[in-house]
């Protein structure tokens, strides 16, 4: 009994780890992709993870919510800060200021 608990735990914490990496890597790719297109530079090459919680997607079915921070630059004298959200591995929300709007995908 006890060691099903635990295969069934760390089941779970494997599953959590590949998601939370496979979440982070699509981040990563939507950021770069974003910032190529508006001429911008993404700075650090990465994403960090700033927010967990769990959040229903439109079909009502529980979904790991991410929020990402990361950096970009202009070429003027300051970083600027962006924000993505992902729902699973889905693009839920991009917003950089002053440079685009809030973007809201239906996940």
């Amino acid at each position: 009994m006890e060691s099903a608990i635990l295969l069934i735990i760390l089941g779970f914490g494997a599953w959590f780890w590949f998601d939370t990496q496979r979440s982070q890597e699509m981040a990563k790719a939507i950021c770069q992709q974003v910032c190529r297109e508006l001429k911008l530079q993404f700075l650090d090459d990465t994403v960090v993870l700033r927010r967990l919680r769990l959040r229903r997607n439109s079909r009502g079915s529980l979904r790991v919510q991410r929020t990402y921070q990361f950096e970009f630059y202009d070429g003027g004298n300051q970083r600027q800060w962006g924000t993505v959200i992902m729902r699973g591995i889905a693009l839920e929300m991009l917003e950089m200021p002053g440079y685009m709007e809030r973007t809201i995908s239906p996940v």
